[in-house]
């Protein structure tokens, strides 16, 4: 597998989304951040956006 280049970020997660997020990986391969970043690139790609507004809406 190829690394692609990164950057660290801290983002603040609301404690029961932590445990929900993990609760949902469990027996599964997927890492924390692997599953943000999935849940990003999904959110980016099914986005909405209004440009004469400038809103942002997600699906």
């Amino acid at each position: 597998m190829e690394k692609k280049e990164s950057e660290n970020k801290t983002i603040r997660f609301p404690l029961p989304l932590i445990k929900e997020i993990e609760k949902v990986l469990e027996g599964t391969e997927l890492t924390f951040s692997r599953f943000v970043i999935q849940a990003c690139e999904y959110a980016l790609d099914n986005m909405d956006t209004v440009s004469n507004e400038k809103e942002v809406s997600i699906k």
